[in-house]
């Protein structure tokens, strides 16, 4: 148990495997740990990237989960839950269009993240932190993504931006990385991430397995519909992408994307929380 703790929220993306590398060639003040929060939900080569990174840092890299989200959708398609965690698109009978509260980030990100701090604290659940208990937790963002700086709500927890301090932009890292490792980061965020622009989604479809989970997986909100409104009280049709057209449908080649851009669409560590 210690009272003060300094920790990297890795979400093992281009920002924050930046920052994890950083760290380990003393570029960065040393941690005492990283924690990498699973929605179950990555792309394959985010999780086989994350296992070499781990492999390449001295300090530990816990990882934590709280539910799978992928499990959690198909249970709301199929009636057994009734809180829709991700923010679809949505239209009703009379066409008008929307986008649903996003509740992934404080459930499946946010939650873990500060369920592990507080194990790593030695505090139970319920019992208030130890005084002058401190906690610094490592973000990677950068400079053009300032609009995702944010406090924490945890009295006790400071947010800490190291690549934005030293004025270093996403291409930095990239560059950096490339410089160091002959090797670029994947973007990190879920597979069926509502947020992903053309450019993503074209990436996400270069993998059959997984491109063909998405097309699932939203089919089954299509279909059940009834069944999801029974459960949610949900009147509208669900879909991944801002043109509320089954995903497999999207004309992802049209150069003016009308699709959300999550801060360059990448999840790093807490989705910009």
């Amino acid at each position: 148990m210690k009272a003060n703790l300094r920790i990297l929220s890795l979400g093992a993306g281009v920002q924050s495997s930046t920052l994890a590398l950083m760290i380990e060639k003393n570029l960065v003040p040393m941690v005492d740990c990283a924690i990498f929060a699973d929605t179950g939900a990555e792309p394959k080569e985010v999780y086989t990237w994350l296992e070499w990174l781990k492999e390449q840092v001295s300090y530990p890299v816990h990882i934590v989960q709280w539910r799978n989200l992928k499990e959690d959708l198909i249970a709301v398609a199929n009636g057994k839950r009734n809180i829709v965690p991700i923010p679809f698109f949505t239209i009703d009978e009379s066409g008008k269009k929307g986008i649903m509260r996003r509740q992934c980030t404080a459930d499946y990100k946010i939650r873990p993240v500060t369920k592990k701090i507080r194990e790593l604290l030695g505090l139970e659940i319920g019992e208030k932190r130890k005084a002058n208990t401190k906690v610094e937790l490592l973000m990677g963002i950068s400079k053009d993504e300032t609009m995702r700086m944010k406090q924490n709500q945890i009295k006790y927890i400071t947010n800490v931006y190291p690549l934005i301090d030293m004025g270093w932009r996403r291409t930095h890292c990239i560059q950096w990385f490339e410089k160091n490792f002959n090797k670029t980061p994947p973007r990190s965020a879920c597979t069926f991430c509502p947020f992903h622009d053309s450019k993503e989604w074209l990436n996400v479809k270069k993998n059959t397995e997984e491109w063909n989970d998405v097309v699932k997986l939203e089919a089954l909100f299509i279909k059940n519909q009834d069944i999801i409104k029974n459960k949610t009280g949900m009147n509208s049709q669900m879909f991944l992408h801002k043109s509320c057209l089954p995903i497999d449908k999207v004309d992802f080649s049209v150069k003016k994307d009308d699709q959300l851009d999550m801060f360059n669409n990448e999840c790093e560590g807490m989705c910009g929380i």
